[in-house]
């Protein structure tokens, strides 16, 4: 299936816009279209995977970005995604940035955005999810509308939180997107606390769901230690590591087309390790305490299985669907399942920091 894909299906998305694409393949997957991808047979089995008093049926989830509005995620979770993050959505509706506003770097395997957190509004897309009967694990992550100083992101986080547990099965504080102005700003430890407390109290008067922060790439190894403190001290239910990043050291793709195309996050195969870098810092900081939700760079089964080493409970990916095609989510789980009996675990917690068993406690 996965040769159908990369040989006819995506050459001919791939002379498209990177958004029209998009939209398409949403169109597609909306009627159902994408389900021949998937190879008959049973599904993967990794036991009893319980995280922050979820269970998920497999490990990759995708990453939020992808459906935005939540509008596919039962079919994500028939393609065999363990769970969705629905999202970036703000309180207030968003058209996001001008385009064009999304790019491809195929010879790097990468994405670059300047989305902007386009979306239907929070209350929309929490009225859609509560209308489904879901198949799959469900986040919605939130972010800071633009036009809303940082002075007063606090409470426009709550408004949209308020209606968020209505609907999720947890909830992420996106705090490091580069193409919302200033809001890296909040990842600043006096700034994440004002901010994960509030939410924080506010979870524990309505519903107590678990909360997530997802964190930038492009953090200082001492910005990780004081998110990691944070977390820890306010009970933080895990961190989603990584955002995109605003660097671009190492790419193949022409210096001349990457400022071409200018400002946005960088996604994809060159993230990779600088993600897993940081998966290995919050393991360690944390002594293998924190959930932590690894995303960035995974295209196969193998990229799965070093984050999970790095300290990673959980994975997610993006990107690598986009190049890898409908089978992928399939595929990762069949082969992650197989590195896991080859490597001697017995189950699937055994791998959960395997790298760096010097950081659990």
């Amino acid at each position: 299936m996965s040769k159908l894909y990369n040989n006819i299906i995506r050459p001919l998305l791939f002379r498209l816009s990177p958004e029209t694409a998009h939209e398409i393949g949403i169109e597609f997957m909306k009627l159902g279209l994408a389900s021949w991808a998937v190879p008959a047979g049973d599904a993967a089995d990794f036991g009893d995977i319980r995280r922050f008093g979820l269970e998920f049926k497999s490990p990759l989830g995708m990453a939020a970005g992808f459906d935005k509005n939540g509008v596919v995620v039962n079919q994500l979770g028939a393609l065999g995604f363990g769970f969705v993050e629905v999202g970036t959505v703000t309180f207030e509706p968003q058209k996001g940035n001008e385009k064009p506003r999304l790019f491809r770097l195929p010879g790097d395997k990468a994405l670059i955005n300047r989305l902007g957190f386009n979306n239907d509004g929070t209350a929309r897309v929490v009225e859609r999810l509560k209308s489904i009967k879901r198949n799959t694990v469900v986040g919605i992550n939130i972010g800071r509308n633009k036009d809303v100083p940082n002075e007063e992101a606090v409470e426009n986080y709550l408004k949209s939180f308020d209606l968020a547990v209505e609907a999720a099965d947890y909830v992420a504080v996106n705090i490091s997107s580069p193409n919302t102005p200033g809001l890296r700003e909040l990842q600043k430890a006096e700034n994440l606390e004002e901010l994960l407390s509030a939410l924080q109290k506010r979870n524990k008067e309505l519903s107590d769901k678990p909360l997530l922060v997802k964190i930038a790439p492009d953090v200082t190894e001492g910005e990780i230690e004081a998110i990691v403190d944070i977390c820890m001290r306010l009970e933080i239910s895990g961190i989603i590591a990584t955002n995109t990043t605003v660097g671009r050291d190492g790419l193949l793709t022409g210096k001349e087309l990457i400022d071409k195309i200018g400002a946005g996050g960088l996604s994809g195969k060159p993230l990779q390790k600088l993600s897993d870098e940081v998966i290995s810092k919050i393991y360690k900081y944390s002594g293998g305490q924190m959930p932590i939700i690894g995303v960035g760079g995974v295209f196969s089964a193998d990229d799965v299985f070093e984050k999970i080493a790095a300290g990673a409970c959980l994975v997610q990916a993006y990107t690598g669907f986009i190049y890898g095609g409908p089978s992928f989510a399939a595929d990762i789980n069949s082969g992650l399942a197989k590195i896991l009996e080859n490597q001697g675990f017995s189950k699937f917690d055994e791998a959960v920091g395997s790298a760096n068993p010097k950081s659990k406690i």
